[in-house]
Protein backbone atom coordinates (compact mmCIF):
# COMPACT_ATOMS: atom_id res chain seq x y z
CA UNK A 1 0.00 0.00 0.00
CA UNK A 2 2.67 2.30 0.67
CA UNK A 3 4.58 1.83 -2.66
CA UNK A 4 1.48 2.24 -4.31
CA UNK A 5 0.70 6.01 -2.19
CA UNK A 6 3.87 6.82 -3.37
CA UNK A 7 3.77 5.79 -6.84
CA UNK A 8 0.78 7.95 -6.80
CA UNK A 9 2.10 11.01 -5.16
CA UNK A 10 5.00 11.22 -7.55
CA UNK A 11 2.67 11.21 -10.69
CA UNK A 12 0.51 13.81 -8.91
CA UNK A 13 3.92 16.07 -8.39
CA UNK A 14 4.60 14.94 -12.23
CA UNK A 15 0.89 16.29 -13.44
CA UNK A 16 1.64 19.24 -11.23
CA UNK A 17 4.62 20.45 -12.55
CA UNK A 18 3.63 20.23 -16.23
CA UNK A 19 6.46 21.39 -18.69
CA UNK A 20 8.85 21.30 -15.70
CA UNK A 21 10.22 24.64 -13.84
CA UNK A 22 12.22 26.12 -16.93
CA UNK A 23 8.78 26.17 -18.92
CA UNK A 24 6.52 27.69 -16.14
CA UNK A 25 9.33 30.54 -15.71
CA UNK A 26 9.07 31.08 -19.11
CA UNK A 27 5.03 31.17 -18.69
CA UNK A 28 5.43 33.95 -15.73
CA UNK A 29 7.91 36.04 -17.70
CA UNK A 30 5.55 37.09 -20.25
CA UNK A 31 2.83 37.63 -17.78
CA UNK A 32 1.00 35.08 -17.69
CA UNK A 33 -0.45 32.56 -15.31
CA UNK A 34 -0.13 28.78 -15.28
CA UNK A 35 -2.99 26.63 -16.19
CA UNK A 36 -3.09 25.49 -12.70
CA UNK A 37 -2.72 29.19 -11.05
CA UNK A 38 -5.53 30.43 -13.61
CA UNK A 39 -7.68 27.58 -11.98
CA UNK A 40 -7.14 29.23 -8.12
CA UNK A 41 -7.96 32.63 -9.20
CA UNK A 42 -11.32 31.73 -10.60
CA UNK A 43 -12.91 28.86 -8.84
CA UNK A 44 -13.80 29.76 -5.09
CA UNK A 45 -10.82 28.21 -2.85
CA UNK A 46 -10.07 24.78 -2.18
CA UNK A 47 -13.70 22.88 -4.39
CA UNK A 48 -11.75 22.19 -7.63
CA UNK A 49 -12.46 18.57 -8.25
CA UNK A 50 -9.59 17.46 -10.58
CA UNK A 51 -10.14 14.12 -13.51
CA UNK A 52 -7.60 12.68 -15.96
CA UNK A 53 -4.58 14.02 -14.31
CA UNK A 54 -2.60 11.09 -15.28
CA UNK A 55 -4.07 10.66 -18.71
CA UNK A 56 -0.90 10.38 -21.42
CA UNK A 57 -1.46 10.80 -25.00
CA UNK A 58 -0.64 7.76 -27.46
CA UNK A 59 1.19 8.96 -30.08
CA UNK A 60 4.22 6.68 -31.00
CA UNK A 61 5.40 9.12 -34.15
CA UNK A 62 7.98 11.37 -34.29
CA UNK A 63 9.48 9.83 -31.16
CA UNK A 64 6.55 11.25 -29.06
CA UNK A 65 6.73 7.42 -27.27
CA UNK A 66 8.91 9.12 -25.09
CA UNK A 67 7.83 12.34 -24.35
CA UNK A 68 4.74 11.79 -21.92
CA UNK A 69 3.55 14.28 -19.34
CA UNK A 70 0.32 13.28 -17.17
CA UNK A 71 -2.48 15.06 -18.02
CA UNK A 72 -1.37 15.71 -21.97
CA UNK A 73 -1.40 19.19 -21.56
CA UNK A 74 -4.82 20.37 -20.09
CA UNK A 75 -6.63 20.56 -16.57
CA UNK A 76 -10.24 19.47 -16.45
CA UNK A 77 -12.67 19.03 -13.91
CA UNK A 78 -15.09 21.16 -11.88
CA UNK A 79 -15.48 23.59 -9.28
CA UNK A 80 -17.52 26.56 -7.59
CA UNK A 81 -17.77 30.25 -8.33
CA UNK A 82 -19.32 31.93 -5.49
CA UNK A 83 -20.31 28.59 -4.12
CA UNK A 84 -22.54 27.38 -7.89
CA UNK A 85 -20.97 24.71 -9.40
CA UNK A 86 -19.08 24.68 -12.85
CA UNK A 87 -17.22 22.85 -15.29
CA UNK A 88 -13.64 23.69 -16.35
CA UNK A 89 -10.68 23.06 -18.46
CA UNK A 90 -7.54 24.92 -18.70
CA UNK A 91 -4.90 24.35 -21.46
CA UNK A 92 -1.68 24.19 -20.22
CA UNK A 93 0.81 25.96 -22.80
CA UNK A 94 3.80 24.46 -21.08
CA UNK A 95 3.36 21.10 -22.08
CA UNK A 96 3.52 20.86 -26.05
CA UNK A 97 2.66 24.43 -26.67
CA UNK A 98 -1.16 23.22 -24.99
CA UNK A 99 -1.36 21.59 -28.63
CA UNK A 100 -4.22 19.61 -28.81
CA UNK A 101 -3.89 16.08 -28.77
CA UNK A 102 -6.67 13.13 -29.12
CA UNK A 103 -6.58 12.42 -25.59
CA UNK A 104 -6.30 16.21 -24.48
CA UNK A 105 -9.65 16.58 -26.40
CA UNK A 106 -11.30 13.11 -24.93
CA UNK A 107 -10.89 15.13 -21.20
CA UNK A 108 -12.18 18.07 -22.55
CA UNK A 109 -15.08 16.33 -23.87
CA UNK A 110 -15.38 14.56 -20.76
CA UNK A 111 -16.31 17.32 -18.57
CA UNK A 112 -18.88 18.81 -21.30
CA UNK A 113 -20.25 15.68 -21.26
CA UNK A 114 -20.83 15.71 -17.89
CA UNK A 115 -21.97 19.45 -17.76
CA UNK A 116 -25.10 18.41 -19.95
CA UNK A 117 -26.22 15.76 -17.81
CA UNK A 118 -26.28 17.76 -14.62
CA UNK A 119 -26.76 21.28 -16.14
CA UNK A 120 -23.62 23.46 -15.04
CA UNK A 121 -21.74 25.90 -17.53
CA UNK A 122 -18.68 25.02 -18.98
CA UNK A 123 -15.51 27.46 -18.73
CA UNK A 124 -13.09 27.00 -21.35
CA UNK A 125 -9.32 29.02 -20.37
CA UNK A 126 -7.87 28.39 -23.89
CA UNK A 127 -4.04 28.64 -24.46
CA UNK A 128 -2.83 26.57 -27.24
CA UNK A 129 -0.31 26.44 -30.33
CA UNK A 130 -3.61 24.46 -31.93
CA UNK A 131 -3.51 21.09 -33.03
CA UNK A 132 -0.67 18.63 -32.61
CA UNK A 133 1.11 18.26 -35.76
CA UNK A 134 2.46 14.66 -34.56
CA UNK A 135 -0.73 13.22 -34.58
CA UNK A 136 -2.03 14.70 -37.68
CA UNK A 137 -5.75 13.49 -38.31
CA UNK A 138 -6.59 12.29 -34.76
CA UNK A 139 -5.97 15.63 -33.55
CA UNK A 140 -7.92 17.33 -36.13
CA UNK A 141 -11.06 14.48 -35.36
CA UNK A 142 -9.75 16.04 -31.31
CA UNK A 143 -11.42 19.26 -32.33
CA UNK A 144 -14.60 18.17 -33.87
CA UNK A 145 -15.46 15.78 -31.13
CA UNK A 146 -14.96 19.31 -28.92
CA UNK A 147 -16.81 21.32 -32.15
CA UNK A 148 -20.02 18.90 -31.93
CA UNK A 149 -19.79 19.09 -27.75
CA UNK A 150 -20.05 23.02 -28.43
CA UNK A 151 -23.35 22.84 -30.61
CA UNK A 152 -25.17 20.53 -29.04
CA UNK A 153 -24.78 22.49 -24.73
CA UNK A 154 -25.62 25.51 -27.22
CA UNK A 155 -28.63 27.11 -25.64
CA UNK A 156 -28.91 23.93 -22.57
CA UNK A 157 -26.13 25.47 -20.52
CA UNK A 158 -23.77 28.90 -21.05
CA UNK A 159 -20.26 28.18 -22.51
CA UNK A 160 -17.81 31.02 -21.66
CA UNK A 161 -14.54 30.93 -23.78
CA UNK A 162 -11.17 32.66 -21.79
CA UNK A 163 -8.72 33.40 -24.36
CA UNK A 164 -5.41 32.98 -22.60
CA UNK A 165 -2.91 32.42 -24.63
CA UNK A 166 -2.73 31.78 -28.36
CA UNK A 167 -5.68 30.27 -30.73
CA UNK A 168 -4.95 29.29 -33.88
CA UNK A 169 -6.33 27.53 -36.84
CA UNK A 170 -9.08 25.15 -35.67
CA UNK A 171 -8.26 26.13 -32.16
CA UNK A 172 -10.34 29.26 -32.67
CA UNK A 173 -13.84 27.39 -33.86
CA UNK A 174 -14.02 26.08 -30.20
CA UNK A 175 -14.10 29.28 -28.67
CA UNK A 176 -16.43 31.29 -31.85
CA UNK A 177 -19.49 28.76 -30.75
CA UNK A 178 -19.35 29.58 -27.53
CA UNK A 179 -21.97 32.47 -25.62
CA UNK A 180 -19.10 34.67 -24.47
CA UNK A 181 -15.23 35.41 -25.32
CA UNK A 182 -12.76 36.82 -23.26
CA UNK A 183 -9.23 38.14 -24.19
CA UNK A 184 -6.17 39.34 -22.07
CA UNK A 185 -4.58 42.20 -23.87
CA UNK A 186 -0.80 41.82 -25.20
CA UNK A 187 -0.91 37.59 -24.33
CA UNK A 188 -3.50 36.49 -26.02
CA UNK A 189 -4.81 36.43 -30.13
CA UNK A 190 -6.69 34.59 -32.43
CA UNK A 191 -6.52 33.66 -36.20
CA UNK A 192 -7.45 31.34 -38.33
CA UNK A 193 -4.05 31.77 -40.62
CA UNK A 194 -1.12 33.36 -38.82
CA UNK A 195 1.12 36.38 -40.28
CA UNK A 196 3.42 34.53 -41.81
CA UNK A 197 0.72 32.20 -44.12
CA UNK A 198 -1.25 35.70 -44.63
CA UNK A 199 2.17 36.82 -46.02
CA UNK A 200 2.82 34.12 -48.04
CA UNK A 201 -0.90 34.05 -49.56
CA UNK A 202 -2.10 37.64 -49.79
CA UNK A 203 1.16 39.19 -49.52
CA UNK A 204 0.09 41.63 -46.46
CA UNK A 205 2.40 41.81 -43.95
CA UNK A 206 0.91 42.08 -40.63
CA UNK A 207 1.87 41.26 -36.73
CA UNK A 208 -0.01 39.04 -34.36
CA UNK A 209 -1.37 41.50 -31.96
CA UNK A 210 -3.08 43.80 -35.76
CA UNK A 211 -4.01 40.30 -36.99
CA UNK A 212 -5.91 38.83 -33.67
CA UNK A 213 -4.98 40.63 -30.89
CA UNK A 214 -7.67 41.77 -27.87
CA UNK A 215 -7.96 44.92 -29.59
CA UNK A 216 -9.03 43.71 -32.67
CA UNK A 217 -11.13 41.44 -31.88
CA UNK A 218 -13.21 43.86 -29.47
CA UNK A 219 -12.92 46.62 -31.52
CA UNK A 220 -12.83 45.76 -34.93
CA UNK A 221 -14.40 42.44 -35.50
CA UNK A 222 -16.47 41.93 -32.86
CA UNK A 223 -15.73 38.40 -32.15
CA UNK A 224 -14.35 38.56 -28.31
CA UNK A 225 -16.91 40.59 -25.85
CA UNK A 226 -13.95 42.08 -23.61
CA UNK A 227 -10.54 42.70 -23.07
CA UNK A 228 -8.15 43.28 -19.81
CA UNK A 229 -5.20 44.08 -19.13
CA UNK A 230 -4.03 40.69 -17.24
CA UNK A 231 -4.70 36.85 -16.13
CA UNK A 232 -6.14 38.00 -12.78
CA UNK A 233 -8.31 41.10 -14.12
CA UNK A 234 -9.78 38.67 -16.54
CA UNK A 235 -10.77 35.98 -14.64
CA UNK A 236 -12.02 37.81 -11.61
CA UNK A 237 -14.36 39.90 -14.15
CA UNK A 238 -15.70 36.08 -15.52
CA UNK A 239 -16.20 35.41 -11.84
CA UNK A 240 -18.49 38.48 -12.11
CA UNK A 241 -20.42 37.84 -15.41
CA UNK A 242 -20.92 33.79 -13.90
CA UNK A 243 -23.09 35.57 -11.02
CA UNK A 244 -26.03 36.91 -13.82
CA UNK A 245 -26.52 33.59 -15.32
CA UNK A 246 -28.72 30.36 -14.81
CA UNK A 247 -26.60 27.38 -14.54
CA UNK A 248 -28.39 26.08 -17.55
CA UNK A 249 -31.98 26.34 -19.77
CA UNK A 250 -33.86 24.87 -17.31
CA UNK A 251 -33.11 27.57 -14.34
CA UNK A 252 -33.49 31.40 -14.00
CA UNK A 253 -30.73 33.32 -13.01
CA UNK A 254 -29.97 33.78 -9.68
CA UNK A 255 -31.77 36.43 -7.50
CA UNK A 256 -29.46 38.74 -5.38
CA UNK A 257 -31.57 40.96 -3.37
CA UNK A 258 -30.27 44.57 -3.46
CA UNK A 259 -30.66 47.69 -1.15
CA UNK A 260 -31.80 49.66 -3.59
CA UNK A 261 -35.32 50.19 -3.46
CA UNK A 262 -37.84 49.44 -5.93
CA UNK A 263 -39.88 52.14 -6.27
CA UNK A 264 -36.99 54.69 -6.57
CA UNK A 265 -37.35 57.68 -8.03
CA UNK A 266 -34.93 59.55 -10.23
CA UNK A 267 -35.84 62.88 -10.76
CA UNK A 268 -32.86 63.99 -12.88
CA UNK A 269 -34.54 61.50 -15.56
CA UNK A 270 -37.08 64.41 -16.16
CA UNK A 271 -34.42 66.09 -17.26
CA UNK A 272 -31.83 63.22 -19.29
CA UNK A 273 -33.55 63.83 -23.21
CA UNK A 274 -32.70 67.49 -24.41
CA UNK A 275 -35.40 69.78 -25.50
CA UNK A 276 -33.82 69.88 -29.33
CA UNK A 277 -34.65 66.60 -30.80
CA UNK A 278 -31.43 66.67 -32.77
CA UNK A 279 -29.24 66.81 -29.60
CA UNK A 280 -27.25 63.43 -27.85
CA UNK A 281 -27.14 62.48 -24.60
CA UNK A 282 -25.96 59.28 -23.17
CA UNK A 283 -27.85 56.57 -22.78
CA UNK A 284 -25.72 54.56 -20.38
CA UNK A 285 -26.24 57.56 -18.44
CA UNK A 286 -30.00 56.01 -18.08
CA UNK A 287 -29.06 52.61 -17.66
CA UNK A 288 -26.89 53.18 -14.84
CA UNK A 289 -29.62 55.04 -12.90
CA UNK A 290 -32.44 52.71 -13.30
CA UNK A 291 -30.71 49.37 -12.78
CA UNK A 292 -30.19 48.08 -9.02
CA UNK A 293 -27.09 50.01 -7.40
CA UNK A 294 -25.94 51.33 -10.95
CA UNK A 295 -24.40 48.23 -11.62
CA UNK A 296 -24.11 47.23 -15.26
CA UNK A 297 -21.82 44.46 -16.47
CA UNK A 298 -21.80 45.60 -20.45
CA UNK A 299 -20.72 43.50 -23.43
CA UNK A 300 -18.57 44.84 -26.06
CA UNK A 301 -18.80 48.61 -25.35
CA UNK A 302 -15.83 49.02 -28.17
CA UNK A 303 -17.70 47.16 -30.94
CA UNK A 304 -20.69 48.83 -33.14
CA UNK A 305 -20.78 51.21 -29.59
CA UNK A 306 -24.49 52.66 -31.44
CA UNK A 307 -26.17 49.77 -29.49
CA UNK A 308 -25.78 48.71 -26.19
CA UNK A 309 -25.97 45.24 -24.19
CA UNK A 310 -25.09 43.56 -20.98
CA UNK A 311 -26.42 42.28 -17.81
CA UNK A 312 -28.12 44.07 -14.72
CA UNK A 313 -29.90 43.25 -11.85
CA UNK A 314 -33.54 44.90 -11.68
CA UNK A 315 -34.79 44.55 -7.89
CA UNK A 316 -32.31 41.40 -7.53
CA UNK A 317 -33.72 39.85 -11.08
CA UNK A 318 -31.05 39.52 -13.93
CA UNK A 319 -32.06 41.23 -17.13
CA UNK A 320 -30.78 41.61 -20.38
CA UNK A 321 -30.44 45.51 -21.23
CA UNK A 322 -30.65 46.53 -24.66
CA UNK A 323 -30.16 50.10 -25.65
CA UNK A 324 -29.47 52.37 -28.55
CA UNK A 325 -26.78 54.92 -28.23
CA UNK A 326 -27.41 58.19 -29.37
CA UNK A 327 -24.18 59.36 -29.09
CA UNK A 328 -22.93 57.32 -31.80
CA UNK A 329 -24.62 57.19 -35.02
CA UNK A 330 -27.48 59.00 -33.75
CA UNK A 331 -28.25 55.83 -32.41
CA UNK A 332 -29.28 53.97 -35.69
CA UNK A 333 -28.97 50.33 -36.50
CA UNK A 334 -26.31 49.20 -38.84
CA UNK A 335 -25.06 45.91 -39.64
CA UNK A 336 -23.08 45.46 -36.79
CA UNK A 337 -25.22 46.93 -33.70
CA UNK A 338 -28.17 44.55 -35.49
CA UNK A 339 -26.15 41.35 -35.75
CA UNK A 340 -24.35 42.22 -32.00
CA UNK A 341 -28.17 42.84 -29.91
CA UNK A 342 -29.40 40.00 -32.27
CA UNK A 343 -26.70 37.43 -30.58
CA UNK A 344 -27.33 38.54 -27.46
CA UNK A 345 -31.32 38.81 -27.50
CA UNK A 346 -31.08 35.22 -28.33
CA UNK A 347 -28.63 34.06 -25.57
CA UNK A 348 -31.10 36.20 -22.86
CA UNK A 349 -33.95 34.20 -24.55
CA UNK A 350 -32.00 30.49 -24.42
CA UNK A 351 -31.42 31.11 -20.81
CA UNK A 352 -34.78 32.76 -19.19
CA UNK A 353 -32.92 35.75 -18.64
CA UNK A 354 -36.02 39.11 -19.47
CA UNK A 355 -35.30 41.45 -21.82
CA UNK A 356 -35.45 45.47 -20.89
CA UNK A 357 -35.25 47.27 -24.41
CA UNK A 358 -34.79 51.22 -24.41
CA UNK A 359 -35.48 52.73 -27.38
CA UNK A 360 -34.16 55.96 -28.98
CA UNK A 361 -33.69 54.94 -32.80
CA UNK A 362 -34.17 57.37 -36.08
CA UNK A 363 -34.33 54.20 -38.78
CA UNK A 364 -31.42 52.17 -40.41
CA UNK A 365 -28.49 53.37 -41.40
CA UNK A 366 -28.67 54.42 -45.30
CA UNK A 367 -26.22 54.25 -47.73
CA UNK A 368 -24.51 51.84 -50.39
CA UNK A 369 -22.10 50.43 -47.85
CA UNK A 370 -25.19 49.02 -45.60
CA UNK A 371 -27.41 48.04 -48.26
CA UNK A 372 -23.92 45.85 -50.50
CA UNK A 373 -23.10 44.60 -46.66
CA UNK A 374 -26.76 43.07 -46.25
CA UNK A 375 -28.17 45.36 -43.98
CA UNK A 376 -31.40 44.05 -45.29
CA UNK A 377 -30.89 40.11 -43.65
CA UNK A 378 -28.22 41.33 -40.68
CA UNK A 379 -31.34 43.53 -39.60
CA UNK A 380 -33.59 40.87 -40.26
CA UNK A 381 -31.44 39.35 -37.52
CA UNK A 382 -32.39 41.00 -34.83
CA UNK A 383 -35.97 41.38 -36.11
CA UNK A 384 -35.87 37.29 -35.73
CA UNK A 385 -34.44 37.23 -32.36
CA UNK A 386 -36.82 39.20 -30.74
CA UNK A 387 -39.82 37.81 -32.22
CA UNK A 388 -38.83 34.71 -31.47
CA UNK A 389 -38.17 35.15 -27.81
CA UNK A 390 -40.54 34.44 -24.96
CA UNK A 391 -38.59 36.00 -21.77
CA UNK A 392 -40.56 38.77 -20.73
CA UNK A 393 -39.59 41.88 -22.74
CA UNK A 394 -40.20 45.23 -21.23
CA UNK A 395 -39.51 47.84 -23.73
CA UNK A 396 -39.07 52.03 -22.84
CA UNK A 397 -38.86 54.48 -26.12
CA UNK A 398 -37.08 57.43 -24.52
CA UNK A 399 -37.14 60.15 -27.45
CA UNK A 400 -37.40 58.54 -30.78
CA UNK A 401 -38.61 55.05 -32.36
CA UNK A 402 -38.73 55.39 -36.45
CA UNK A 403 -39.70 53.85 -39.38
CA UNK A 404 -38.92 49.71 -38.90
CA UNK A 405 -36.48 50.71 -36.71
CA UNK A 406 -39.56 50.92 -34.40
CA UNK A 407 -40.94 47.60 -35.21
CA UNK A 408 -37.38 46.15 -34.59
CA UNK A 409 -36.74 47.53 -31.11
CA UNK A 410 -39.10 44.72 -29.47
CA UNK A 411 -42.66 46.60 -30.40
CA UNK A 412 -45.81 45.35 -28.96
CA UNK A 413 -46.12 43.43 -32.47
CA UNK A 414 -43.22 41.59 -31.90
CA UNK A 415 -45.16 39.89 -28.84
CA UNK A 416 -43.19 42.80 -26.43
CA UNK A 417 -45.07 41.98 -22.92
CA UNK A 418 -45.16 45.78 -21.21
CA UNK A 419 -44.13 49.14 -24.07
CA UNK A 420 -43.90 52.28 -22.31
CA UNK A 421 -42.90 55.59 -23.73
CA UNK A 422 -41.74 58.64 -22.10
CA UNK A 423 -43.65 61.70 -22.45
CA UNK A 424 -41.60 63.37 -25.46
CA UNK A 425 -41.56 60.20 -27.49
CA UNK A 426 -42.06 60.43 -31.19
CA UNK A 427 -43.62 57.25 -32.56
CA UNK A 428 -43.90 57.99 -36.38
CA UNK A 429 -42.92 56.16 -39.74
CA UNK A 430 -40.39 58.36 -40.02
CA UNK A 431 -39.28 62.62 -38.75
CA UNK A 432 -41.41 65.31 -39.39
CA UNK A 433 -39.20 67.22 -41.67
CA UNK A 434 -38.86 64.29 -44.31
CA UNK A 435 -42.13 63.32 -44.10
CA UNK A 436 -43.56 66.57 -45.27
CA UNK A 437 -41.15 66.52 -47.92
CA UNK A 438 -42.55 63.56 -49.30
CA UNK A 439 -46.06 63.97 -48.37
CA UNK A 440 -46.35 67.56 -49.99
CA UNK A 441 -43.73 67.55 -52.54
CA UNK A 442 -45.69 69.77 -54.61
CA UNK A 443 -44.74 72.47 -52.46
CA UNK A 444 -41.14 72.45 -52.07
CA UNK A 445 -40.77 76.22 -53.38
CA UNK A 446 -43.08 77.55 -50.59
CA UNK A 447 -40.90 77.16 -47.23
CA UNK A 448 -43.67 78.91 -45.13
CA UNK A 449 -46.51 76.43 -46.35
CA UNK A 450 -44.01 73.36 -45.77
CA UNK A 451 -43.49 74.90 -42.30
CA UNK A 452 -46.70 74.90 -41.23
CA UNK A 453 -47.80 71.55 -42.57
CA UNK A 454 -44.50 70.10 -40.87
CA UNK A 455 -45.93 71.93 -37.54
CA UNK A 456 -48.70 70.59 -38.01
CA UNK A 457 -46.92 66.66 -38.80
CA UNK A 458 -45.07 67.17 -35.61
CA UNK A 459 -48.18 68.15 -33.56
CA UNK A 460 -50.31 65.01 -34.92
CA UNK A 461 -47.59 62.54 -34.81
CA UNK A 462 -44.57 63.22 -32.94
CA UNK A 463 -45.91 62.12 -29.88
CA UNK A 464 -46.65 58.71 -28.25
CA UNK A 465 -50.66 59.62 -27.86
CA UNK A 466 -51.50 57.87 -31.81
CA UNK A 467 -49.53 54.88 -30.60
CA UNK A 468 -50.89 54.75 -27.37
CA UNK A 469 -54.13 55.13 -28.83
CA UNK A 470 -53.89 51.22 -30.38
CA UNK A 471 -53.00 50.14 -27.48
CA UNK A 472 -48.87 49.88 -29.28
CA UNK A 473 -47.89 51.35 -26.07
CA UNK A 474 -49.82 50.27 -22.64
CA UNK A 475 -48.11 53.74 -20.90
CA UNK A 476 -47.33 57.01 -21.18
CA UNK A 477 -45.13 57.00 -18.17
CA UNK A 478 -42.66 60.30 -16.37
CA UNK A 479 -39.09 59.59 -17.13
CA UNK A 480 -38.53 59.89 -13.27
CA UNK A 481 -41.04 56.32 -12.86
CA UNK A 482 -39.12 54.41 -14.91
CA UNK A 483 -37.36 52.01 -12.75
CA UNK A 484 -40.45 51.20 -10.09
CA UNK A 485 -42.48 51.05 -13.80
CA UNK A 486 -39.84 48.27 -14.79
CA UNK A 487 -39.60 46.69 -11.52
CA UNK A 488 -43.48 46.31 -11.07
CA UNK A 489 -43.66 44.68 -14.52
CA UNK A 490 -40.97 42.10 -13.86
CA UNK A 491 -42.84 41.06 -10.83
CA UNK A 492 -46.09 40.65 -12.88
CA UNK A 493 -44.02 38.82 -15.85
CA UNK A 494 -42.07 36.16 -13.12
CA UNK A 495 -44.30 33.22 -14.36
CA UNK A 496 -44.87 34.42 -18.39
CA UNK A 497 -45.41 31.61 -20.02
CA UNK A 498 -45.51 31.16 -24.39
CA UNK A 499 -45.00 28.39 -26.36
CA UNK A 500 -43.55 28.27 -29.65
CA UNK A 501 -45.03 26.73 -32.72
CA UNK A 502 -43.41 23.39 -32.63
CA UNK A 503 -40.05 22.63 -35.04
CA UNK A 504 -36.83 21.28 -35.02
CA UNK A 505 -35.58 24.95 -35.54
CA UNK A 506 -36.46 28.01 -37.35
CA UNK A 507 -34.50 29.75 -40.02
CA UNK A 508 -33.09 32.67 -38.84
CA UNK A 509 -31.73 35.09 -41.81
CA UNK A 510 -27.46 34.42 -41.04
Amino acid sequence: MQTIVKQLELARESARQGGGAKRIEAQHAKGKLTARERLEVLLDAGTFEEWDMFVEHRCTDFGMQDKKIPGDGVVTGYGMINGRLVFVYSQDFTVFGGALSEAHAEKICKVMDQAMKVGAPVIGLNDSGGARIQEGVASLGGYAEVFQRNAMASGVVPQISMIMGPSAGGAVYSPAMTDFIFMVKDSSYMFVTGPDVVKTVTHETVTAEELGGALTHTTKSGVADLAFDNDVEALLMLRRLYNYLPLSNREKAPVRPSGDPADRVIESLDTLVPDNPNKAYDMKELITKVVDDGDFFELQPDYAANIIIGFARMDGQTVGVVANQPLVLAGCLDIKSSVKAARFVRFCDAFNIALLTLVDVPGFMPGTTQEFGGIIKHGAKLLYAYAEATVPKITVITRKAYGGAYDVMASKHLRGDVNFAWPQAEIAVMGAKGAVEIIFREDKGDPDKLAAKEAEYKARFANPFVAASRGYIDDVILPHNTRKRICRSLVMLKDKKVENPWRKHGNIPL
